[in-house]
């Protein structure tokens, strides 16, 4: 018997037939399914565009607050988020806001259908923050990625405007920087009384420095400015960075020399990640570094308080690998314990005392708390001035407001007990 009479035979066996037959449909349907694979393959690498923004990226927050307020509205699978926030009249509001939840959704954006999939890795950890690893994927037809470009700016521009008119405050954790509690409502720069000029010196040399980038550039002369605020206590230095910040539009970077576990490295990269538009802050000075030029016994007391050394304060300051477009500002109520090298130009630019009021700061103060008590407030303001100096020589703002916080709505009540008040404090 030939091949082909062999082969004739087993295809009029039905069995075989059979077998044979369903043999080529799987076949078949395999490489349907495999083409099919590779031209979805083919169609998404040329013919989509996916972003993939990872929870550690600034732009995630900004991004899902997009997606809640101009795209997925319509979705039925939400998650809340709860916040607290403090009105004019002092009440406490509880806002919810509804963002995406874990999944895949669909929005609209400028004629584009965008697939949104948000997804959590439950086994993976976010080591700086905490929380289970997340991602947000942007799918869209087509190869523009400019779509994406006006999405994430559009979403940084709707939280901008809502932080619009606040001041917010960035803490240190870990290597990053993180927002401290809710923006806060900005404080007008005239609401911290200083003595003569020393406000309005301060608020030019700042706004100089940021107008005129190419200025140090051209001189090779590295951009950045350091200001130390030395004073007694309670004269007003945190305040008044507080307003200039609002006043120029930045947020304020707090940073505590004083942390355990803060090291140079960590220092360092902690002044060089700092927000853009920030002013960082280094409050109480004095108590994390003394001057080598004091005794023993004095130092001691500072011993093992961190691990930054100053000399790694130094470098961070004004070394090498130090960054540049920064405004730095210093406080110290003891500027006798901080070493020359601290305080030298190139590190600290613009020294200002901060010191007790004087009458004519005492005076503006009166006639800022009771504002609408016309010409006699002139006589009153002078009055307190001269009642309160006559007793007591040194005393700084923060008294002065104290005994003001006593008779918030009489000047005349004020102007009378005086002299007692002082007494207490």
């Amino acid at each position: 018997m030939t091949i082909v009479d062999y082969v004739q035979t087993l295809s009029d066996n039905p069995y075989f037939g059979a077998g044979f037959g369903l043999f080529g449909l799987g076949a078949g349907a395999a490489l349907l399914r495999k083409g099919a694979q590779a031209g979805m393959l083919l169609f998404r690498r040329h013919y989509m565009i996916t972003l993939e923004v990872p929870c550690r990226d600034k732009s995630y927050q900004w991004l899902l607050q997009w997606i809640t307020y101009k795209g997925a509205k319509r979705t039925q699978h939400l998650s809340v988020e709860t916040s607290f926030e403090q009105r004019e009249t002092g009440h406490i509001k509880t806002r919810y806001d509804f963002i995406p939840s874990i999944g895949t959704h669909f929005i609209r954006y400028q004629g584009n259908w965008i697939r949104v999939d948000r997804t959590r890795e439950q086994q993976t950890l976010d080591i700086q923050m905490g929380i289970p690893w997340e991602t947000v994927q942007l799918t869209a037809f087509g190869r523009n990625r400019n779509i994406y470009f006006s999405i994430l700016e559009e979403a940084r521009q709707m939280a901008l405007k809502e932080h619009e008119g606040k001041t917010i405050m960035y803490t240190a954790m870990g290597n990053e920087w993180r927002q401290f509690g809710h923006p806060r409502k900005r404080r007008p720069i005239d609401s911290v009384i200083l003595d003569n000029g020393v406000a309005d010196r301060l608020l030019n040399d700042c706004r100089e420095f940021i107008n005129t980038p190419a200025w140090y550039s051209d001189r090779g002369i590295p951009y950045r400015r350091g200001y130390l605020l030395y004073g007694p206590p309670g004269c007003g230095k945190s305040s008044f960075i507080t307003a200039l910040a609002g006043e120029l539009e930045r947020g304020i970077c707090v940073l505590n020399l004083s942390e355990r576990g803060l090291t140079d490295d960590r220092l360092n990269h902690l002044l060089a990640m700092a927000p853009q538009q920030t002013i960082i802050l280094l409050e109480d000075i004095d108590a994390a570094f003394t001057s080598r030029e004091e005794t023993k016994e004095v130092k001691s007391a500072y011993e093992g308080l961190n691990r930054v050394t100053f000399s790694g304060l130094l470098n961070c300051l004004d070394g090498v690998a130090s960054t540049e477009a920064r405004i730095l500002f210093m406080t110290t109520n003891y500027l006798e314990r901080l070493d020359p090298a601290l305080v030298r130009p190139g590190r600290v630019d613009v020294k200002e005392y901060i010191g007790w009021c004087s009458a004519t700061q005492i005076e503006q103060m009166f006639l800022r708390f009771y504002k609408n008590n016309g010409s006699k407030a002139n006589e009153l303001a002078k009055a307190f001035a001269e009642n309160v100096l006559s007793q007591k020589r040194n005393i700084s703002p923060a008294q002065i407001q104290g005994i003001f916080m006593f008779y918030k709505n009489n000047p005349d009540d004020v102007l009378r007990n005086a002299s007692r008040i002082l007494e207490l404090t």
